[in-house]
């Protein structure tokens, strides 16, 4: 996880301004970075980019919606990670 990490907190300083010192495994992308819906937007394509992969934002987003899934479960940057490389594996599988 740790170079998807890294991947991701460099998309994510890039494209929100953010010092990497302040990007942690444990910050929410929303309440600890104050991270709008249209910059997630923003760095959900650059991470699709990145990875080549497509982040199904919809379904995590019904997820969260219908109480399948915590926003914590998408939105904190480890689990975020986690995700991620769960779609690359499967990608590659």
């Amino acid at each position: 996880m740790s170079s998807t990490f890294e991947a991701v907190s460099k998309i994510i300083s890039e494209t929100c301004d953010i010092p990497l010192e302040k990007i942690t495994p444990e910050s929410h992308a929303i309440d600890d970075l104050g991270i709008d819906s249209l910059d997630f937007l923003d760095i959900a394509f650059a991470i699709d980019k990145a990875f080549g992969i497509k982040l199904p934002l919809e379904k995590w987003t019904q997820e969260v919606n219908e109480g399948k899934a915590k926003t914590e479960d998408y939105f904190v940057l480890g689990a975020l990670c986690s995700k991620i490389d769960e779609l690359v594996a499967a990608k590659s599988a």
